[in-house]
């Protein structure tokens, strides 16, 4: 499947979040939404990158924008890692079933490992794509260059 590209319309999808919620991106018209995609939970990495989301919070509320954070894992995993890692203000995503379903939509799903890439993508208040960038795998997003981008959006 085709990676979607900046100015694309972003494809809806309603996935649970680590309690069980569920969260559907067209609900988030008006504001800003970071899809924080990582490949999987109990890494290293992932959890810095997820951490980074939680400890930024406040910034993305100041900015009119949701952080998501985005993974094949399945929701109790989701909710233990949450724990583990203090993530309490962030939800969490479970792109569990149909395996990697929007992780496929946005074209990012590596078949081969059986999880997306490590990928921040920006959605405008129009629920347009703004922003679409895919990290080698071992590689942290940096943080400041996603608040940057979002303040001078």
């Amino acid at each position: 499947m085709e990676e979607v590209k900046v100015g694309d319309p972003a494809k809806d999808f309603t996935l649970k979040d680590q309690n069980g919620k569920g969260i559907m991106l067209s609900s988030f018209k008006g504001k800003k939404v970071l899809l924080s995609f990582h490949p999987l939970a109990w890494t290293a990495i992932c959890a810095k990158q997820m951490q980074s989301l939680e400890a930024n919070k406040e910034t993305f509320d100041s900015l009119n924008t949701v952080a998501l954070g985005m993974s094949v894992d399945t929701v109790p995993c989701k909710k233990a890692w949450a724990e583990s890692l203090g993530i309490e203000n962030i939800s969490l995503l479970s792109d569990f079933w149909p395996h990697g379903e929007v992780a496929k939509l946005y074209g990012i799903f590596r078949e081969e490992h059986g999880f997306s890439a490590r990928t921040n993508i920006i959605v405008d208040e129009e629920q347009n794509i703004a922003f679409f960038k895919v990290y080698e795998p071992k590689t942290l997003p940096d943080i400041n260059e996603i608040i940057d981008f979002i303040k001078n959006m």
